[in-house]
C-alpha cells in the first residue's frame, strides 16, 4: 500500500477531516485496475509526445487526496510529469491542502522519490474557475449527505468568526435533496471541463441513487459512460459508498 500523506497540521474544526470516503478514493486511485486504466489513457505514447496530464480535485478539504495523487504520480500514472491543482470554497481548506502537499513532497524528496508538479489551490465554487477542456482527471468527494437544504457561502466579513466554523464544515457534507444538489451541478459541467481523454472520479453514497446517476450519464451520448470502480462494501444489501468513474469511450479503445 502507498503511504497516506500526513494531515496532522490541519485545523479540523474548520476543515473536513479525512474519513472512510477519503481513504476509499486513495485505495481506488492506487488500485491495479485504475492504474492500468490511467496509464493506458495518459501514457500510451512516449512522454515526449504525450502532454502532461492535469489532475484537479474539487473540494480538497485537508488535501489528503490531492497530495496522495501528487506524491505518487509516477506509480499511478506511470510518469511523474503530472500537474495537480485543487479548488475549494473554504479558504482554510485551500491553505491546509497547500501545506499537506508540501509535507508529502518533502517526504518524497527525503526518500529520493519523484512527485508531480503541484500548481496550487484556488478558492472557488466547484468548476467555475476552470478553463474549458483543460482537465484530464477530475476528482470529487462531494457533500453527499441528504439534507433539507443547502448551506450558503458565508459573507467574507464573517468567515473568520468562531460561529463560522460549523458552517464551513457543513459545506463539506450537506448535499441537499438526495444529497445530489451539489454533485448534479458538477456533473452538468463535466462535458465542458474535461479534455478529450478526460475522466472523473466521483464519490457517491447509497442515498444518492448511484445506479440512476450512472444511467443518466450514459444517456449523454457521444461515448460517455460511467461505472463503479471502487466501493466500501455492502450494508443491508446496499453499497455504502462507491467511486464512480465517468469517461468517454474512445473508438477502438482497448480499455472500456
Amino acid at each position: 500500500m502507498l503511504p497516506t500523506p500526513s494531515t496532522s497540521h490541519v485545523e479540523f474544526e474548520r476543515v473536513y477531516e479525512p474519513a472512510e470516503d477519503s481513504y476509499l478514493l486513495l485505495d481506488t486511485l492506487s488500485s491495479e485496475s485504475e492504474k492500468a486504466f490511467l496509464q493506458h489513457r495518459f501514457n500510451n505514447a512516449s512522454v515526449q509526445s504525450s502532454p502532461s496530464p492535469l489532475v484537479v480535485e474539487i473540494g480538497t478539504g485537508s488535501g489528503v487526496v490531492l497530495s496522495f495523487i501528487d506524491a505518487h504520480a509516477e506509480i499511478i500514472f506511470g510518469r511523474s510529469d503530472v500537474f495537480t491543482a485543487g479548488v475549494d470554497v473554504n479558504i482554510h481548506a485551500c491553505k491546509a491542502t497547500i501545506q499537506t502537499v508540501r509535507v508529502a513532497e518533502k517526504e518524497q524528496a527525503m526518500e529520493s522519490k519523484s512527485h508531480g508538479f503541484y500548481l496550487g489551490n484556488m478558492v472557488g465554487d466547484l468548476a467555475t474557475a476552470l478553463r474549458v477542456g483543460e482537465v484530464d482527471v477530475l476528482v470529487f468527494n462531494p457533500p453527499y449527505v441528504p439534507t433539507p437544504d443547502l448551506p450558503t457561502v458565508l459573507p467574507k466579513e464573517t468567515r473568520d468568526s468562531f460561529e463560522a466554523d460549523s458552517h464551513l464544515l457543513s459545506l463539506s457534507y450537506a448535499g441537499g435533496e438526495d444529497g445530489m444538489e451539489v454533485t448534479n451541478r458538477l456533473l452538468d459541467s463535466l462535458p465542458q471541463i474535461l479534455g478529450e481523454k478526460g475522466c472523473a472520479y466521483i464519490l457517491l453514497c447509497a442515498q444518492n441513487k448511484p445506479e440512476i446517476v450512472k444511467d443518466h450519464i450514459r444517456k449523454w451520448g457521444d461515448g460517455w459512460t460511467a461505472e463503479t470502480v471502487g466501493n466500501s462494501g455492502k450494508k443491508g444489501g446496499w453499497e455504502k459508498l462507491q467511486i464512480v468513474r465517468i469517461w468517454r469511450i474512445s473508438p477502438g479503445s482497448a480499455i472500456q
